[in-house]
């Protein structure tokens, strides 16, 4: 498959290299384009054809919902049967940007865009590339992450090249991803709004503009036979290549813990990488992959650590553990469906 690559500046927006890439959807076919969060692979939310070329590229499950992006808030009053109150406050409090609202969908919405369910997963992406190129298609436009089903989700123009070119039929290749953890989920089909997916808006957030407010006791578990209500909460998900444990306790204790099975796997030539943040980088005997300094930084770096531990050809990687509160939440959510829930305690 040939794909046209755009490279656009989110600063100064080719409008141009936009337009043919809009017309490569309206066309009913998929192409690639950074948001806010992560780089989507995008088709009209209208079209089941178009959404199974979303479904053939990635090697994803059909029965898995898609998320429909929308340009202006009030496209979302033509795929849902109602907009309840709290919809409305999280539209006005956070929309244009990194959170999902899931409502009951009108019949306009396909099947197949939904995952067979009586809902839709939708949002409006804050990033102006985005933007310019859902409203220039003047489509909904469905998208999920643009890497392999069950990989590392894509932050950067590379990162989507190197795994995606000739797989869809447009890619732009714009700036890195701002926050670099896919949206936030929110259910508000229940009687208490429901985070099924932890993102950048956090639990916290939503509770000063909701009030109660609860994640989804999915969340907790690991089994992968839940009908999935939203992206990512499937068992085995963001995950590289290498082995990823998740080494939890006391710092030192981490620390010293890493330490010594890199050792052990050095003796067995087997190849570690270590994700980390920056202040304790030079703690470590072998190859790290420094996070940042603060939680921010490791949610906007964490895809990007794991791809490049792949690219590094590592056999293992052992990651800090982090704190679940705030952002926190998203970015452990992500690691334990990376490490497959394989936990190191460093007692």
């Amino acid at each position: 498959m040939d794909t046209l690559i755009s490279k656009i500046d989110v600063d100064n927006i080719d409008m141009e290299q936009i337009k043919k890439q809009a017309e490569i959807l309206k066309a009913g076919k998929t192409v690639i384009f950074p948001t806010e969060t992560v780089y989507g692979l995008g088709a009209n939310a209208l079209d089941e054809d178009a959404v199974s070329k979303i479904y053939e590229a990635k090697g994803r499950p059909s029965d898995n919902p898609l998320i429909v992006h929308i340009g202006d808030k009030k496209q979302i009053y033509n795929l849902v049967c109602d907009v309840p109150e709290q919809a409305e406050i999280v539209m006005d409090k956070f929309w244009p940007g990194p959170i999902t609202i899931i409502l009951k969908k009108k019949d306009i919405i396909p099947e197949r865009t939904s995952g067979g369910l009586d809902t839709v997963a939708i949002r409006m992406p804050s990033n102006k590339i985005a933007s310019a190129l859902i409203n220039e298609a003047n489509l909904p436009i469905a998208a999920p992450s643009a890497n392999i089903s069950g990989r590392p989700s894509p932050t950067r123009g590379v990162h989507v090249y190197e795994q995606m070119n000739h797989r869809v039929s447009g890619i732009i290749m714009g700036n890195d991803c701002v926050y670099g953890l896919e949206s936030t989920v929110l259910d508000l089909t229940g009687d208490i709004p429901t985070i099924l997916r932890p993102g950048s808006i956090t639990k916290e957030q939503l509770e000063k503009e909701l009030g109660n407010v609860q994640l989804d006791p999915a969340l907790a578990k690991k089994e992968d036979n839940i009908k999935a209500k939203a992206p990512g909460m499937k068992y085995t998900h963001y995950s590289p290549n290498a082995d990823v444990y998740i080494v939890d306790g006391e710092q030192s204790k981490v620390i010293d813990k890493i330490n010594k099975l890199t050792e052990e796997n050095n003796a067995k030539n087997l190849k570690t990488c270590i994700i980390c943040l920056k202040s304790n980088e030079k703690c470590y005997i072998g190859k790290t992959i420094c996070l940042g300094e603060t939680l921010d930084d490791v949610a906007s770096n964490l895809f990007d650590a794991l791809i490049q531990a792949d690219k590094e050809k590592c056999d293992i990687i052992y990651s800090e553990s982090f704190t679940n509160e705030g952002i926190g939440c998203a970015i452990m959510n992500r690691l334990l469906k990376s490490a497959g829930y394989k936990i190191i305690n460093a007692w």
